[in-house]
């Protein structure tokens, strides 16, 4: 049997991997799924149709799988889906989807999300990324993998940003972040690639020199974006080595719908 403290409320119906732990005063509703080895801290709510991977730490003190704040939302049986060793810390709101969009909130393997963190509806974050304290994301927000979020970012409904990006703390993104970039400011500017990130993940010398270049043709040589692409793909075919970085950067300009930070 799981093990459930005493003050906890757990619907019946719930279905619950017989290695969960269950802090106090924590209530778990009928259409939540928990998987092995997870473990719920005290006076944490888990509710709508809400799924939960392995291994994951959930604080205490969080609201997951609530309706989304959505005026359009009718009660329809949205989901959250959240995957792997996550690390949910204090008083973290994750929403379900709504039916303006794919209908699933979903949080990857791997992530580190700090105290305050508020995941709207029909996000879709990545794996391995970090949010810093206070994150805000609005509803249809991607963010892709190793995504690093300074405290108390904040960003806009739609957005997307790109693996291996960053921002600093109190960032304010109204548009689209490119992959590798760093960021700050309100309004969020641009400040060179995540060098010191990719070194740390084993992007060779050569990669960031690229991806570095890369980031050049797109921001400081005065190509229209059409011509930056085009560049993008002539300098991929030319390096094997950091071709899928490149290629990247060229399919995340293809999709871009507000914009990008520059």
């Amino acid at each position: 049997m799981a093990k459930i403290h005493a003050t906890a409320i757990v619907d019946p119906k719930a279905d619950l991997d017989s290695s969960v732990e269950i802090g106090a005063y924590s209530i778990i509703g009928a259409n939540v799924k928990i998987g092995a080895g997870t473990r719920i801290g005290a006076h944490v709510v888990i509710d709508g149709h809400t799924t939960i991977g392995r291994d994951n730490v959930f604080f205490q003190f969080s609201s997951i799988g609530a309706a989304p704040q959505d005026k359009k939302y009718a009660g329809e049986p949205t989901q959250l889906e959240i995957g792997d060793r996550n690390t949910i810390r204090e008083f973290c709101t994750f929403n379900t989807g709504t039916t303006q969009d794919v209908g699933v909130t979903r949080l990857g393997n791997d992530n580190w999300i700090m105290a305050y963190v508020h995941l709207a509806h029909d996000c879709q974050v990545g794996s391995n990324t970090i949010f810093a304290n206070n994150t805000t994301l609005a509803g249809h927000v991607h963010i892709g993998d190793w995504v690093i979020l300074g405290g108390a970012t904040l960003i806009h409904q739609f957005c997307k940003v790109g693996a291996h990006a960053m921002t600093a703390f109190g960032t304010g993104l109204s548009q689209d972040l490119m992959p590798f970039v760093m960021a700050s400011g309100k309004p969020a500017e641009t400040h060179g690639i995540n060098a010191e990130g990719l070194r740390r993940r084993g992007f060779s010398a050569q990669q960031i020199s690229d991806i570095r270049s890369a980031y050049k043709t797109i921001f400081r040589s005065g190509l229209s974006l059409e011509d930056a692409k085009a560049k993008l793909a002539d300098d991929a075919s030319q390096s094997q080595e950091s071709a899928p970085h490149l290629n990247m950067m060229r399919t995340f300009l293809d999709g871009v719908t507000r914009g990008i930070t520059r």
